[in-house]
This record gives structure tokens, sequence and C-alpha cells, in this order.
């Protein structure tokens, strides 16, 4: 029998009622002749609730001890799905990351996965059981829980879909695939059809949350296909693959990061590296690093860094302050704004014609960076909504 392996975000089984009906829809799969995985986030909000509580205690929680609170959430959800399902009359058995073979490295709160061992998973699926998984954990080599950093669910599916040689990983939420721009800041964003895995990618590492950008570069690597779909209604979703035709249109989505903070050192005081050793040591990862000026001479590095997976935001500045006192500032009001899509910066068109909205809007660039797949600019905070829609009408035409 075929492999089906599906994940539920958090706002699917936000409930017991909703629990219900996913219970309902894996058995619907499972009478298709379907053997199902399914990997299962926290319940609605509890992560940001957990960690919450962490910071109540303390400003700058321990790694470690943040995930071995932060694991609960999904375990919570695995048990409650694993009842259900049973209640259905289908036979279930809830595991954790760890119990399930994923093995990750020892980085706490943002773990990388290295191997998938699925045994324990593929004996109970040979005992006709739906397996139910808590996503966005494993264990390290050392034996220890570790996360996998926000979005990191869809991470799990995928790395498990790769394992099983799954006919398919279906990752559902509550909207029916991934759409051009943010519905909410858009209503007239469009629903894609399909997106290449580097697309994909990018949209997801400029602040798009219908996918963990990790999860899709391990699709990428494994080759599989990534269906994104609503788990509330029938929906044709979106297909996350290797394309080779030609796209229609040079923009695919336009996104927003508001999660983010910028570092800027001047290169005379501060060595780069240095700073780079500095947020390495502190688990900072950096979206993206430009300079304006040659190390060693009068200019400024900048690192943009979003701030989803740092869990003490007051301590780094603390620290950073302390190490590098004025030559490093830290600024918390800008945000950036990317269009995505194949040749977008095969001229200057599309630069030039973002950098004209940004002016009507009188939104200030500091800064700009292009990629082949990406345009993005850095603006103040409150310019992130108008300018997203703007740039949505700009490019994509509605």
């Amino acid at each position: 029998m075929p492999i089906v392996v599906q994940k539920y975000g958090g706002s699917s089984v936000a409930d017991v009622e909703k629990i219900r009906k996913v219970a309902l829809r894996v058995k619907e799969t499972r009478e298709r002749g379907y053997q199902v995985v399914v990997v299962v986030s926290a319940m609605g909000d509890t992560t940001d609730e957990l960690l919450a509580l962490a910071k109540q205690v303390s400003p700058d929680p321990p790694r470690r001890e943040l995930d071995m609170l932060l694991t609960c959430g999904e375990r919570i959800s695995m048990a409650l799905l694993s009842m259900a399902l049973q209640e259905q009359g289908v036979p279930a058995i809830s595991f954790t990351g760890s119990q399930s073979g994923i093995i990750t490295n020892d980085a706490h709160s943002q773990a990388r996965i290295v191997e998938v061992r699925p045994y324990r998973i593929q004996d109970e699926l040979a005992r006709g059981k739906v397996v139910i998984v808590a996503g966005y954990q494993g264990v390290s080599y050392k034996r220890e829980v570790t996360t996998l950093g926000r979005g990191g669910s869809d991470t799990t599916a995928v790395a498990l879909a790769a394992a099983l040689s799954a006919e398919s990983c279906e990752i559902y939420s509550d909207v029916d695939g991934i759409f051009s721009a943010d519905p909410r800041v858009v209503p007239d964003a469009r629903k894609l059809e399909s997106l290449s895995y580097d697309e994909m990618q990018e949209l997801a590492s400029a602040g798009a949350k219908v996918l963990n950008a990790q999860a899709v570069e391990f699709a990428k690597a494994k080759g599989i296909v990534i269906l994104a779909r609503t788990a509330h209604a029938a929906g044709t979703g979106t297909a996350v693959q290797e394309l080779v035709a030609p796209a229609d249109t040079r923009v695919k989505g336009v996104t927003a990061e508001s999660e983010m903070a910028v570092l800027s050192a001047a290169v005379e005081a501060v060595k780069v590296p240095e700073l780079l050793e500095f947020l390495d040591a502190r688990g900072v990862r950096g979206r993206a690093l430009a300079f304006d000026g040659l190390m060693g001479r009068e200019g400024r590095a900048f690192i943009a860094v979003p701030l989803q997976d740092v869990h003490g935001l007051e301590a780094l500045k603390r620290d950073v302050g302390a190490r590098f006192g004025e030559a490093v500032t830290l600024r918390e009001e800008v945000g950036t704004v990317t269009a995505v899509g194949a040749g977008l910066n095969a001229d200057w068109s599309y630069l030039r014609r973002a950098l004209g909205v940004a002016e009507e809007l009188g939104a200030r660039v500091h800064a700009v960076h292009t990629s082949p797949l990406q345009l993005t600019l850095l603006v103040d905070k409150q310019h992130l909504k108008p300018l997203t829609a703007r740039l949505h009408r700009e490019f994509l035409g509605a």
C-alpha cells in the first residue's frame, strides 16, 4: 500500500472539534487504500503561550530548557489525534520526534535534521496503524531533545516523506494553497497552482508563513513534491516541485517580513568575522549581509536578522553593547518587502518601478538586496503593508 504523509498546522488542530475533523480526513485517506503518517503542530497558539510563560521566568531562556518546554505542545496534539482516530475505529499510535527516529544536530531551538531512522513508524504501518508524529522536534546525536525552529513541522513531514518513500507530502493549513501575497494584506492575491522549489524557498525565507524554508530545501534535495492544501474544505491547493517550463510571469509573489532587526557595524571599528562569530555563538542567524565600503576601511556592514527564533532579544542587545559599544547598533523599526520570481533582475525595470512606488508612498528605502530570484527593499515597518499591496498591484496587476 502506498504511503501518504499529511501535516496539519496549529490552526487545523486548534480545538477538539477540529481534531475530530482531521481524524475524519485521515480516516477517509486510509479508506482510499493508503498507509497514513500524520505530522501535527501544537494546538492553536500553544507554542506562543509556552514561550511567553518561559519569558516570564527568564528574558533569555536557556535554549535546552526551552526545547524541553516547547515540545510539549506537539505531544498534546499527537496524543489527542490518536485518541480521536481510535474513537472512530481507526487503529493509531502517536510518537514523539525522537521515537520516530528523527536525528538532528545539537543546535537547540533551531536544529537541522541530519538523519531519519523511521523503523518504528514502518513497523506500526505494517501492523495497519495510522502513525501520528509530533512535528517540530527531534533528538540530537547527544540524545538531547531539540526543536527545528518556527515552522519546523513542515520539515518533519518532508523528511519523513523522503525516508518512507511516500507517494506524496500534503501540508494542510487554513488556506487553500499558496497565494501571490498574504490575502489579509492583499485581498486580491491570486492562488498559485504551482511553484518551483527555488521560488517557494525565496518566499519562505522572506517572510511568507505558509511553508518553512528548510522544509522546501529538504524537499528539493530529495525530490519530494509538496502539496499545500486547506484542511477545512475541498480545493486544488498548490504544488511545490521542480519546474522545467518557464514561468508565466516574472513575479510569482510579494511578501513582507516585520519580525526582524538590522545590525549595523562600522567596519573600521569592528572586524566582520568577529561579529559573525559573536552571532553564531548565540545561535542568531542572519538572512542577508551587505557592505557599504570595504572591510578595514570606512563604511558599514548590515546584517538582517529574522527574530522568530531569537528568544532573548533584550539580552542580545545588552551583549552587543557590552562587546562592541557604539560601533554596532541594532535597529528594530525596519522590515523588508520582497518580490520573488524567475528573471526578476534580468534588467533594472522591476527595481526602478519598485523604487518609484516606494517614493510615491513616502517610504524611505534604507537598503536594497537583489538576487536572480529576489528583489528586497528595507523600509520602516509602518510602510510594509501599503508597499506590499502596491507592489503586488504594480507587478501582478491586482
